[in-house]
């Protein structure tokens, strides 16, 4: 940061109005509770200063931004086309074009005999048909998303749901490709997800609580009112969520339920719309199952008898866990996350020694359970993501694979399942040169106190060495099981190129390494997350991959959580940290089961309010909570004023406390709120926005590192 002191402008004082909150015995006083109420013309006031005050601290950083945009934009092609995907009648594809914020979705006639069409990203395929322009559909809006993109099984309807607040409730719309009108508008504030019956006729949708829970799934015969819809399911276990789906051959539309700890699938006829959904197998606190309907049977991956799950198999009408038969047991170091039935195989997506693996299960209709000999894909890059790409057809022999590292860009291939070959079909471009030999990527391994050995995935510029001087950035999640997987970034290459060392902590609480990895980073035993995350930065300095005042940080959500714990455990570790929507007044929202996400989040972190033991452990985490008089990084935090996951006043309240206590210097080390003041979770949508978003934040973690010119490759 260059602006000088004496020309620093005033940062926002957010004023003091004393509410108390009163739990277990523990009274505490909060000065910025008012900062809740967004309706309020004050907290907007705040808000809008806070946002000026930010740009201009950072005036200076402008050409940076813009420099890191135009480096974003150069690399991309933005007229591009995705792979083709056959289903029906059709081939099914995204296109983007220049200028364009977001995509547009297409097909084009699928000719027996004839290969996949493959043209140039400019090319129109002959007889090409779009579906849905969403430049068309977001016109006149800030905030434009999708919640939905269904077409019907007979292909000749199209159900989309759009967002035009950030607030993830959705207007449901139907549209009929054969005339290209929008038949429908009937259904609003729905949540996400929808789908047909199997003649079109009806579509099923989900509603939301008035915490945005999805709790409702309906039943809406296409072209009536809404009035006349039927309601087929209500959860009232505010634990459970829920989420409507069908199989992939269309035969059977899907409720899933699931809490943190238990779910329930619900399957009904497609062909009997108006029928009853049937249970799979009734909930067991503790017991989490997947269903994939298999022909004539289901598939069952589930977590009954073994911590890391097996997969099962049972028959299709099957009605209780004591139908389930064991197929495939998971060994020491594998964690089962999912199948996928097709005619001739099924696919067995894993994580395998912390890296996402996939296992490819033959038919034998001999055996008893339908399937016979296994094989895994395997690949020869040290940190790397594979999954299944978009293949709905259930009779292909060739699968599409997806697969990238911090190295290799985004890759689809098709895959031969008989001859076990590799087809490549497009790997994402980066314009202007890009080699990945330019780059280098690798596994490290930090140490905790308690012994555990903590996983990080690096990338840094070919021939670095670990001598002490590298700017770095470290990021991290380490919740809800989700897993931080190795993943390539057109961005990231703006921090390589200015000499970046950039590392993925995989600390406990994510899913990594099985499900033991995040049973030891919840509830009681959460601070393992936080202390992970700082081991994981004293050892990128110690090892000597980073600089120890060149060090910054960022994680997202619950990994802006992460970001708050760890500067107040260890603020020296770190030059400057981004929190992104960060859940850093978790012990305030979780104490209050009015708020979206509470109930369903007990079985995360607890229940404060039922629990003392509980209330005091949130209470020595909860970054708002130890706010301290310390020496503190500087902080950027950004939020999104419509929101519903982390409310906008947990950072605006952290940002106020934070300025009152750092020591630190405001001229080099600032706090600073950026609120997008029409967007939700997410920010802004439009990819230009969010290019433009990635610019001004890297633009302040590079310039506080340090290393806002870039390096030579010689």
């Amino acid at each position: 940061m260059t602006t000088p002191e004496a020309t620093l402008p005033t940062p926002p004082l957010a004023e003091h109005r004393e509410t108390v909150r009163e739990h277990h015995g523990d009274v505490v006083v909060d000065p910025f509770e008012w900062l809740r109420d967004k309706e309020d013309p004050a907290v907007r006031a705040h808000l809008e200063a806070e946002n000026a005050y930010a740009e201009a601290v950072t005036a200076d950083l402008q050409p940076l931004r813009e420099a890191i945009f135009e480096e974003i934009r150069s690399r991309t092609q933005e007229t591009d086309l995705s792979v083709p995907v056959a289903s029906g009648p059709w081939w099914y594809y995204s296109r983007s074009f220049e200028g364009a914020q977001y995509s547009v979705e297409c097909r084009t006639p699928r000719v027996e005999g004839a290969p996949r069409p493959m043209p140039a990203a400019d090319v129109v395929v002959e007889g090409e048909q779009v579906l849905l322009d969403a430049n068309e559909e977001a016109k006149g809006h800030e905030f434009f998303a999708l919640g939905a993109l269904t077409v019907s099984p007979d292909h000749q309807l199209l159900a989309y749901a759009v967002d035009t607040e950030g607030d993830e409730r959705f207007s449901l719309r139907v549209k009929d490709l054969r005339t290209g009108d929008v038949i429908d508008t009937a259904v609003d504030q729905v949540g996400y997800g929808c789908v047909f019956s199997l003649d079109g006729q009806y579509v099923f949708y989900t509603r939301v609580d008035e915490t945005w829970r999805p709790h409702q799934v309906w039943r809406h015969r296409v072209g009536t009112a809404v009035d006349d819809d039927v309601l087929v399911h209500q959860e009232d276990d505010e634990r459970f969520w829920m989420g409507v789906g069908s199989s992939r051959d269309d035969r059977w539309i899907m409720i899933g339920l699931g809490s943190k700890t238990t779910s329930e699938v619900r399957i009904l006829d497609a062909a009997d719309p108006t029928g009853d959904f049937r249970v799979v197998a009734p909930r067991r606190e503790g017991v989490e199952y997947d269903v994939e309907p298999a022909g004539d049977r289901l598939l069952i991956v589930h977590n009954a008898d073994s911590l890391d799950s097996d997969l099962a198999w049972a028959p299709i009408d099957a009605t209780s866990a004591d139908q389930w038969q064991l197929l495939m047991r998971s060994q020491p170091g594998e964690r089962f996350q999912g199948i996928d039935a097709f005619d001739e195989v099924a696919v067995l997506s894993l994580r395998r020694d912390g890296l996402t693996a996939l296992r490819v299960l033959a038919r034998d209709r001999s055996q008893p359970s339908g399937f016979g000999a296994h094989h895994d894909l395997e690949f020869d890059e040290p940190v790397y993501s594979v999954g299944l790409g978009d293949n709905p057809e259930s009779a292909t022999t060739r699968l599409q694979v997806v697969f990238e590292s911090m190295v290799t860009p985004k890759t689809v291939f098709d895959y031969d399942v008989a001859t076990r070959e590799f087809e490549l079909l497009k790997r994402q471009p980066v314009l202007g040169g890009y080699d990945p030999s330019q780059y280098q990527q690798r596994r490290e391994w930090a140490t905790a106190a308690d012994g555990t050995r903590i996983p990080l995935s690096m990338v840094f510029p070919a021939g670095s060495q670990p001598d002490g001087s590298h700017p770095g950035l470290l990021s991290a999640y380490g919740s809800y099981e989700i897993s931080s997987d190795p993943y390539f970034s057109v961005a990231r290459l703006s921090l390589l190129e200015r000499g970046f060392v950039y590392a993925i902590a995989h600390v406990r609480g994510g899913g990594e390494l099985g499900r033991s990895w995040y049973d030891q980073g919840k509830l009681g035993a959460k601070q393992n997350t936080f202390t992970d995350f700082v081991t994981c930065a004293a050892h990128l300095v110690d090892s000597g991959w980073v600089a120890p005042d060149r060090l910054v940080a960022e994680g997202g959500s619950a990994g802006g959580l992460l970001i708050g714990a760890a500067v107040n455990l260890a603020p020296e570790r770190f030059r400057a940290v981004h929190a992104a929507v960060p859940f850093v007044d978790a012990l305030t929202t979780i104490l209050d089961p009015r708020l979206p996400l509470t109930v369903v989040e007990w079985e995360e972190w607890g229940n404060p309010l039922a629990d003392p033991e509980v209330y005091a452990y949130m209470k020595a985490y909860s970054p708002y909570e130890n706010v301290r008089d310390a020496a503190y990084p500087a902080v950027l935090a950004t939020t999104s004023l419509n929101d519903t996951r982390v409310f906008f006043t947990e950072p605006a309240k952290w940002v106020a406390r934070l300025r009152e206590h750092t020591t630190s210097d405001p001229a080099s080390r600032p706090v600073l709120l950026r609120t997008e003041m029409v967007a939700g979770h997410g920010g802004k949508s439009g990819r230009y926005d969010a290019w433009r978003q990635v610019a001004w934040e890297w633009a302040f973690l590079a310039d506080q590192a340090q290393a806002a010119q870039k390096i030579s490759h010689d």
